[in-house]
């Protein structure tokens, strides 16, 4: 069966140019091999091509191929989807028919689109789709200068994405990690922040409890003194009932000078009144000694202020000394 003429001339112009690209792209191959036994070794490995045509097409017979071929070419299904394009079509007719030229000049034209749709697919990383395209490539030609290059870009590629995955790996673990240290960290810091709050609380429960005890101890004790005043002064009243009249009768005490007491200015302002009753000596000379309050209403207000009055007072001399008891009154109306 005669081979139909394909329409070629702009297919193999675009295919010129690329191949342009593809030779030029040989600079970077040797660039690339220069790197080294085992950078080449681990491309080897790495781009070991799958199988360039499927069972199913190479099962078909020359005519279905044929026009397999010519329908994919036409339909713009150059060398892809795997097992369904023009590429395979032409390979496993080529193994029929090895001395068909039109089959190798289609494989020609179509072989620097390949090489264009491998280095798409190295530089989006479909590894799998730069493999099946390299086999297509191998097989259509194995001596094509762009192979080494393709082989040791996928190589290299490939080794990149897995360092990177390594990389992003690791990463991810010391990141991990870090965040488990800080975690760890924040629940101790938490832990000791508690501790320490705990401990200041229970310091200042403890003082505060002292200081109620302390002021429960300081109101007995006050409460117990006046207490054991009032009966003093219990004990103490008909003594002084008594007192005056003998002392009136043993000795008549004249006063010179009897000068009041200063109100004091806190309990004028807020008009307090009271009563002191003090005990004091007189002695022969007339003067007054030995002066202290026996009983006081209210306590401790107006204390001071009448000893200060009595120490001032002065009596006509008398043969010895007396001692007697006066009632001193605070009233702020008078």
């Amino acid at each position: 069966m005669s081979v139909k003429p394909l329409q070629a001339t702009p297919l193999r112009l675009v295919a010129g140019l690329a191949v342009l690209c593809a030779f030029a792209g040989c600079k970077k191959e040797e660039a690339t091999t220069t790197q080294g036994p085992a950078a080449a070794a681990t491309a080897t490995q790495a781009a070991a091509p799958a199988e360039a045509v499927s069972a199913k097409v190479a099962a078909m017979s020359e005519d279905q191929l044929r026009d397999a071929a010519r329908k994919a070419q036409a339909e713009q299904r150059l060398y892809a989807p795997a097992g369904d394009n023009a590429m395979e079509y032409y390979l496993a007719l080529r193994d029929k028919a090895p001395n068909d030229p039109a089959v190798s000049s289609a494989l020609t034209d179509l072989m620097p689109y390949a090489v264009i749709a491998t280095e798409q697919s190295i530089s989006r990383e479909d590894f799998t789709e730069a493999q099946r395209l390299y086999a297509l490539l191998e097989k259509t030609d194995a001596t094509a200068p762009a192979l080494p290059r393709l082989k040791a870009s996928i190589a290299s590629q490939q080794q990149a994405v897995t360092q990177r995955a390594e990389q992003q790996q690791k990463a991810q673990a010391d990141a991990d990690a870090k965040k488990a240290d800080v975690e760890k960290q924040r629940v101790a810091d938490q832990q000791k922040a508690q501790q320490q709050a705990a401990q200041q609380l229970a310091s200042q429960q403890a003082a505060a409890a002292q200081a109620a005890e302390q002021q429960r101890a300081a109101d007995a004790k006050a409460a117990e003194q006046r207490a054991a005043q009032q009966r003093a002064a219990q004990a103490a009243a008909p003594a002084q009932a008594a007192q005056p009249a003998a002392a009136s009768a043993g000795t008549d005490l004249r006063a010179i000078s009897t000068p009041a007491p200063k109100y004091p200015p806190d309990a004028f302002r807020a008009g307090t009144s009271g009563e002191v009753q003090v005990e004091f000596t007189v002695g022969p000379d007339g003067a007054v000694s030995d002066a202290r309050v026996v009983r006081a209403n209210p306590p401790r207000v107006f204390d001071r202020e009448a000893i200060a009055a009595v120490k001032r007072w002065r009596f006509q001399p008398v043969a010895s000394a007396v001692t007697t008891r006066r009632t001193i009154s605070f009233n702020p109306g008078q």
